[in-house]
């Protein structure tokens, strides 16, 4: 092969190979590329860095007060409105819901419209509560300064505390006895917040919204929280992320155990796979709410506790 052959040939090479990669526009998909700071100056909070490149933002609705037959809720128990963003090939993705009482909505969805972010769900996740809550869940792209700038004014048509809350981390001497029955009973442990015991748990599955991958700390995981109630007693709510198949053995499986379902939607528009969300309520032993939820967990395409 004469020299000249030899360069066509690598020349040739190169481009093949340049041509075989794959583009990429717009920013990086890492969190590297996220403008936290700018965020965290719009919104007045410092957003934690989760798994997955995700920057979180929380706002407990501290400013109602909500009871639910004998059980005064606590905020992080149900009552947590929040934002994950994080960056894509798109731009930002921002997703989440908010904790509204009734008279707070239309103004809501009209100020999320004008910031051109999408309503992707209105719905109850809870009964028999005092005020009755209505939880908006949205969904924006594009750059997150803007969306910030969105989220921010919805937030402003609502009695929402903004500032930063302050979430109390025991001792581990200061956790209540009845966290261990629980982690015990659910097989799964949690993190103590503010006075609630929450558990996430992964579905095994991949996950996309508009073609890209999401993390589970963007509201894909599943979420069991425990606070305490009356007496020795717990009282536990949160969602299962389901599939369709799922839906309704985890049903049955949840009120065999006493366990009270209280609402099944949608939070995403274009998920894949199409995923549901299946709300549910319990009061009572800490170790017998949580083995029911555990038998429900069995039927879920998650990684199991032995």
């Amino acid at each position: 092969m004469s020299q000249r052959s030899g360069l066509l040939k690598v020349s040739v090479l190169a481009i093949l190979a340049f041509l075989s990669m794959p583009f990429v526009s717009g920013p990086t998909a890492d969190a590297a590329g996220f403008p936290a700071a700018g965020v965290n100056a719009v919104l007045g909070a410092k957003g934690g860095e989760m798994p997955g490149g995700v920057y979180r933002y929380g706002w407990p609705r501290s400013d109602l007060d909500v009871k639910l037959v004998d059980v005064k809720l606590q905020p992080a128990l149900a009552l947590g409105s929040w934002a994950g963003f994080m960056q894509t090939h798109k731009g930002a993705m921002m997703m989440g819901d908010l904790v509204l009482l009734e008279s707070e909505v239309a103004p809501v969805i009209k100020e999320l419209h004008a910031h051109a972010i999408m309503v992707t769900a209105i719905h109850n996740h809870l009964l028999h509560e005092s005020p009755r809550l209505t939880y908006v869940h949205y969904m924006g792209m594009g750059d997150p300064i803007e969306l910030a700038n969105g989220l921010k004014a919805a937030l402003k048509r609502t009695g929402t505390p903004l500032e930063s809350p302050s979430i109390s981390t025991p001792a581990a001497a200061g956790i209540p006895p009845w966290v261990t029955d629980v982690e015990n009973g659910l097989g799964h442990k949690g993190k103590w917040k503010g006075e609630v015991y929450g558990v996430s748990v992964a579905r095994s599955d991949r996950i996309t919204v508009e073609g890209e991958v999401i993390p589970p700390a963007m509201g894909v995981a599943i979420a069991i929280n425990f606070q305490a109630a009356v007496g020795d007693q717990v009282a536990s709510t949160g969602d299962f992320v389901l599939t369709a198949a799922e839906i309704n053995p985890v049903m049955k499986e949840l009120q065999e155990h006493g366990i009270e379902v209280t609402a099944l939607h949608n939070h995403m528009l274009d998920d894949s796979p199409h995923l549901f969300f299946l709300h549910y309520w319990a009061v009572g032993k800490p170790a017998d709410v949580a083995v029911g939820l555990k038998a429900a967990l069995a039927l879920v395409n998650v990684p199991h506790a032995k």
